[in-house]
C-alpha cells in the first residue's frame, strides 16, 4: 500500500501543471507566460509508467551483460606499422567542434602522418565557438600516454623546434600562406594527401593542415592504416589523471550509495525507501540525453512549448545559422514520423521504463545543458528518482578542475559511460557516435532508441500502456550493442567492425 501511495503521489505531482495550467486559463498575460512552460505531452502513458511492475526475470535480463557475438578487439600492428628512419617534416592540423569531434580528428591526424611519413605536432584544438572552451589537448588527454602508446607507429612532437615557432593559428590566419592546405576535400584519399600535402613538406619541411574535420576517407584505405586509427581512438587517448579519478569516484558512489545514516550531504545519491532489493543492485546506466537548444532549434520540431517556444526556436536558427539552417517544409507529425525530432526528457523516461527500468535504477545523466531546465527533466525524474549527475555525486571542490570546461565536464560523462552497464543515447550525434562504436569495440550493452518507430507511437494518443511497452520491447530486441559491419562511407569510429576487430 506503501508503494501504491508514492506512485499516486507521483501522478499528482506530474498532472500539476496540466492542472494549473487549466485553472488559470482566463489569468493575465503575465501569470500566463509563466504557465507556458513545456507541458506533460503524454500524461496518460506516464500515468502507467509510474504504476508499472517489473519482475526479477525482466531485471535479470534487462542487466544481463552481452554474450559473446564472435568477434574482439583487433589493433595489432603489422610490418608498415614503423617509425620511418628520416621524418619528412612537420604536419599540424587544428581541430574544431565539441570533444568528441576533436577525437575523431585526432585520430585522422595520425594516419595522415603516418601516410606522408611526417612528425606530427600534438593537435591544437580550436576554442569551441558555441561552449566558448578554451581547453588544449594536454588539458584533455594524457599526452605523454598518447605519444608512448603510438611511439613504434608515427613519430609525435609536443611542440615545433624553434625554426618553426613562426607556424601558428594566427599566423595562417592572416594572409594566404604557402605551408597552410586548406583544399582538403570531405573524405579524400591517402594518394590525395601524396599527391597535394607531400611537395609541401619537401619545399618548407612542415604543412598545416586547416580545416581538417572529415579530411580522410573511411574506405579504400590499407589494412594497417586503419589499425593505427582503432589503435589511437580504442588506446592512445585516455584523458588526464584528475578526469579519470574523479570519474572513478562518480562509478565507485553511483555502485555504492551511501545508506541514509552515512551520508555525508544532499549531494549524494538518495535512496528510494520501500522497495525490495532488485536484480539491477550496484549497476548503473548512463543516459546521454541530447536536448540542447541547438538540437531543438535545429531540428525545426515542437517540443509542447506553446507559440512562444516555436518563435523563439525560429528566430534562434535565423541568429545562428543565418538562413543556413531553414524552418521545416515538413509539419511535426512528418518529422516525427520520420524520427527526425529528438527525444524530451518525458519521451526518454517513457522508453526506459517500456524497457523494464524501474524506479529503483541508478540513473546518470550525461548532458552538459538540457533546453527547458529542470521543467522539462522534472518528467522524467518522476519515473527514475535515482537520478544523478556530476553535481549531486560530486562536490564542488572534486569538481573545481572540470568547472566552466564543456570539454572536460564531456570527458567525464564519456569515462563514467564507459564503466557503465548500459549506455542510453537519446539522440544521435557525435557523442552517440563515439560511445556507441567505443562499447561496440568492448561489447558492452549500449540501447539505441529507434526514432522512427518512437516519434510514430507518441504521436498515437491513444496507444494503451501494454500496447506501447509491446512495441518498444519487440522494436529494440536488435538495438542494444550487437554488432553491426561497417558499410561504405560510414565510420569506423562508430561502426568498428571488421576494421577494428577480428572474428575470435
Amino acid at each position: 500500500m506503501r508503494m501504491r501511495g508514492g506512485a499516486i503521489a507521483g501522478v499528482f505531482v506530474l498532472l500539476l501543471p496540466i492542472f494549473f495550467a487549466s485553472l488559470f486559463s482566463h489569468a493575465s498575460p503575465t501569470i500566463l507566460k509563466d504557465l507556458n512552460a513545456p507541458k506533460f505531452r503524454h500524461s496518460r502513458l506516464a500515468k502507467s509508467a509510474l504504476l508499472r511492475q517489473t519482475s526479477n526475470e525482466e531485471q535479470s535480463e534487462l542487466w544481463t551483460p552481452l554474450a559473446h557475438q564472435g568477434w574482439k578487439p583487433c589493433t595489432e600492428s603489422d610490418g608498415a606499422s614503423t617509425v620511418p628512419e628520416k621524418s619528412e617534416g612537420y604536419v599540424q592540423v587544428f581541430l574544431d567542434g565539441g570533444l568528441n569531434q576533436q577525437r575523431m580528428g585526432i585520430c585522422d591526424a595520425v594516419v595522415v602522418a603516418k601516410i606522408l611519413n611526417a612528425t606530427l605536432v600534438i593537435p591544437q584544438l580550436e576554442v569551441n565557438p558555441v561552449w566558448q572552451d578554451s581547453s588544449s589537448f594536454m588539458d584533455i588527454f594524457d599526452v605523454d600516454h598518447f605519444i608512448n602508446v603510438l611511439k613504434d607507429d608515427v613519430s609525435i612532437v609536443k611542440e615545433l623546434p624553434d625554426e618553426f615557432s613562426w607556424s601558428t593559428r594566427e599566423y595562417y590566419g592572416t594572409a594566404i600562406r604557402p605551408t597552410r592546405i586548406k583544399t582538403a576535400p570531405v573524405h579524400a584519399s591517402a594518394n590525395w594527401y601524396l599527391e597535394n600535402v607531400s611537395p609541401v613538406l619537401q619545399s618548407y619541411g612542415i604543412a598545416a593542415i586547416a580545416p581538417f574535420s572529415h579530411r580522410l576517407t573511411f574506405d579504400n584505405m590499407p589494412k594497417y592504416l586503419q589499425h593505427l586509427r582503432c589503435k589511437v581512438n580504442f588506446q592512445a587517448l585516455a584523458f588526464v589523471p584528475h578526469v579519470r579519478h574523479l570519474g572513478d569516484a562518480l562509478i565507485n558512489r553511483l555502485r555504492n550509495p551511501p545508506s541514509e545514516g552515512n551520508m555525508v550531504s544532499n549531494n549524494y545519491l538518495r535512496e528510494v525507501t520501500d522497495l525490495k532489493p532488485k536484480q539491477g543492485a550496484g549497476k548503473f546506466a548512463v543516459l546521454h540525453l541530447r536536448f540542447d537548444k541547438d538540437m531543438a532549434a535545429h531540428s525545426a520540431c515542437d517540443f509542447g512549448g506553446g507559440k512562444a517556444e516555436n518563435l523563439a526556436l525560429a528566430k534562434y536558427r535565423q541568429v545562428i545559422w543565418g538562413g543556413r539552417v531553414i524552418n521545416s517544409q515538413f509539419t511535426d507529425e512528418e518529422l516525427r514520423s520520420q524520427g527526425r525530432c529528438p527525444l524530451t526528457p518525458e519521451e526518454v523516461g517513457l522508453l526506459l521504463a517500456a524497457l523494464g527500468f524501474d524506479n529503483s535504477t541508478r540513473l546518470y545523466l550525461a548532458s552538459h545543458k538540457v533546453y527547458g531546465g529542470e521543467r522539462r527533466i522534472s518528467a522524467l525524474r518522476n519515473l527514475f528518482p535515482l537520478m544523478e549527475d556530476k553535481k549531486s555525486l560530486a562536490s564542488s571542490e572534486e569538481r573545481a578542475l572540470i568547472k566552466g570546461k564543456a570539454s572536460l565536464l564531456a570527458a567525464v560523462d564519456y569515462y563514467v559511460g564507459m564503466h557503465s552497464d548500459i549506455f542510453v543515447s537519446a539522440s544521435p550525434g557525435n557523442m552517440h557516435n563515439a560511445m556507441v562504436g567505443h562499447r561496440t569495440y568492448n561489447n558492452m550493452k549500449t540501447i539505441r532508441p529507434n526514432m522512427a518507430l518512437l516519434g510514430q507511437l507518441f504521436l498515437n494518443k491513444t496507444l494503451t500502456w501494454p500496447e506501447f511497452q509491446e512495441s518498444v520491447v519487440e522494436g529494440h530486441k536488435n538495438r542494444q550493442g550487437q554488432i553491426r559491419l561497417r558499410k561504405p562511407k560510414q565510420s569506423l569510429y562508430t561502426y568498428p567492425a571488421p576494421d577494428c576487430m577480428c572474428q575470435a
